[in-house]
């Protein structure tokens, strides 16, 4: 019987039911149904392959409506001289449409112009490595079990990265899971619809198996997250033999 309470106990300590401090705004790289409460801001610092930096800013404007910008950098980390993916921020904005309630999910449409890896100037698509989502619908459902848990689906498509022809409407799905107050699990899945035709460019070519990634994010103060992701676990890029590994590091706080 004392066991069985010591096991309780450890239970409750794990999957502790209090919610961390900082709303899921996004899983690895998609959008969840989540927005920064009003007055609240966050700077973001994306840790990438070959010595790449992304830095973003978040501003909850409203308890529904956040706006972002971001900025890249490749080759920061290293030797030699670094390179901006533009000359330019890109930009991210989110207005959720409605609450989540016992019946119906939260639903928030967004724009988003940051894509994933280099900016491939040279390859005359002007794009990146990965498309960015453009506009996007997004359903959040979040469930009270041994912690919080979430189910999150969305739509979008690209509207400026298309001169390699594909510019289909692409699906994309995921989860996130509150272990305790400290510690989550991310998972995703783009189905790179809007992706997938093969062309000449080598960085780009993929092998129709959309990207599968995973992270898992640490609550490590009130104001502090570090996230460590693995990408591509589907090994969709036909360049890489292996899973590309990205640390994010999150600092938000009221004003």
């Amino acid at each position: 019987m004392k066991k069985i309470i010591i096991f309780i106990f450890i239970l409750n300590v794990i999957f502790s039911q209090e919610e961390q401090p900082y709303p899921p705004l996004k899983l690895v790289s998609m959008p969840t149904g989540g927005t920064l409460p009003k007055g609240t801001f966050a700077f973001e610092t994306l840790l990438m392959n070959e010595g790449g930096v992304l830095p973003s800013f978040s501003l909850g404007i409203t308890d529904h409506l956040t706006f972002g910008v971001s900025f890249g950098i490749q080759e920061f980390i290293g030797v030699g001289s670094f390179k901006k993916n533009k000359s330019y921020p890109e930009v991210q904005m989110k207005y959720r449409i409605y609450e989540e309630t016992e019946t119906r999910p939260s639903i928030v449409i967004g724009l988003d112009t940051q894509g994933r890896g280099k900016y491939l100037e040279d390859s005359g698509l002007e794009r990146y490595e990965q498309k960015a989502l453009g506009a996007y619908l997004v359903l959040s459902r979040n469930y009270k079990l041994l912690g919080n848990l979430g189910f999150h689906i969305g739509v979008n498509k690209n509207l400026f990265e298309n001169k390699d022809g594909d510019d289909d409407i692409n699906l994309f799905l995921g989860l996130d899971r509150e272990i305790n107050r400290s510690f989550s699990l991310l998972a995703e899945y783009d189905f790179a619809i809007n992706d997938n035709d093969s062309n000449t460019y080598e960085l780009l070519k993929g092998k129709g198996r959309g990207y599968l990634n995973v992270g898992l994010r640490w609550s490590a103060t009130d104001n502090l997250m570090l996230e460590i992701n693995i990408n591509d676990m589907s090994k969709n890029k036909e360049t890489y033999d292996s899973t590309n590994r990205e640390i994010k590091i999150i600092y938000f706080e009221n004003f």
